[in-house]
């Protein structure tokens, strides 16, 4: 067991001469109606670690042509988005709901060689649904997912009980039943892969919110984007994650009450802070 610290993640680099395609494109879909804003936190957290492009997508008829507070992320339609050519990391179930298109749209991405992070309902139907999970466990290409406890319990077939007696070793069983990158979600999160593990040392109870898990997403999506590896990423990004709220709560801000919107603006702050 390795503990990942601000001296053993990988930043991305950025060249002096870099233009927004260098520094990546990531694409959040999910979004079905009245869960908007799981698609709006993970896109602005993908801003704000540094994706050169943006695009968010929303299964919700009633969804907004525009973020009007960061109109530098694109809507497109989910169909849209699968016509994108060169788009570096695809983040799948935010918000995204179990409805026939849901399924629908999981099943394309994850017969692409495009890098997927898949987490929330996305996550929900491939427990539910042995078509699917069989397609991830054959997937070929990067692939992360990012369950919480009760979403590791039902790809499990156990209760989270188990997966919380047992983090590391649920962890381990879900990255080589899906050859992913598994991010167990909680108090000290885990990272696995292959047979490693890592435990997160940053990060702090003002975290146990709404959509913070969402902004985690966006932010690991951006770091795939931005040309690291699938662990890299996801080890950085859970730093990042952890240290944002710590930053937040040294300074005042929590950690009750603390925002997942805060987290996300937060982490700029610390990612060019460690540059």
């Amino acid at each position: 067991m390795q503990i990942i610290n601000q001296h053993n993640i990988t930043l991305p680099k950025r060249k002096l001469d870099a233009h927004k395609g260098d520094n990546g494109s990531v694409a959040i879909i999910g979004g079905a109606s009245t869960m908007l804003g799981a698609v709006v936190l993970a896109s602005r957290a993908a801003l704000f670690s540094g994706a050169g492009r943006v695009y968010a997508s929303f299964l919700a008829d009633d969804a907004p042509g525009i973020d009007l507070i960061h109109p530098e992320i694109m809507l497109r339609e989910p169909d849209g988005i699968e016509l994108l050519d060169q788009l570096d990391c695809v983040v799948i179930g935010p918000g995204m709901g179990e409805s026939p298109q849901a399924i629908s749209l999981l099943g394309h991405w994850l017969f692409t060689s495009t890098p997927i992070l898949l987490d929330a309902d996305a996550l929900n139907l491939i427990a539910a649904n042995q078509g699917l999970s069989e397609q991830l466990s054959q997937r070929k290409h990067a692939t992360i997912i990012t369950p919480h406890p009760g979403e590791a319990a039902r790809l499990l077939k156990i209760s989270s009980k188990e997966v919380q007696q047992n983090r590391i070793e649920s962890a381990l069983k879900l990255a080589q039943q899906y050859n992913a990158v598994c991010i167990l979600k909680g108090h000290e999160t885990i990272v696995a892969f292959q047979y490693q593990s890592f435990t997160n040392a940053s990060g702090n109870v003002g975290l146990a919110s709404g959509g913070t898990g969402d902004v985690l997403s966006g932010i690991i999506g951006s770091l795939v984007a931005q040309g690291l590896h699938v662990l890299d990423a996801s080890k950085t990004g859970v730093y990042l994650h952890g240290a944002a709220a710590d930053s937040l709560v040294a300074k005042g801000i929590g950690p009750i009450g603390l925002s997942a919107s805060e987290v996300a603006l937060e982490t700029r702050h610390i990612l060019n802070s460690m540059q």
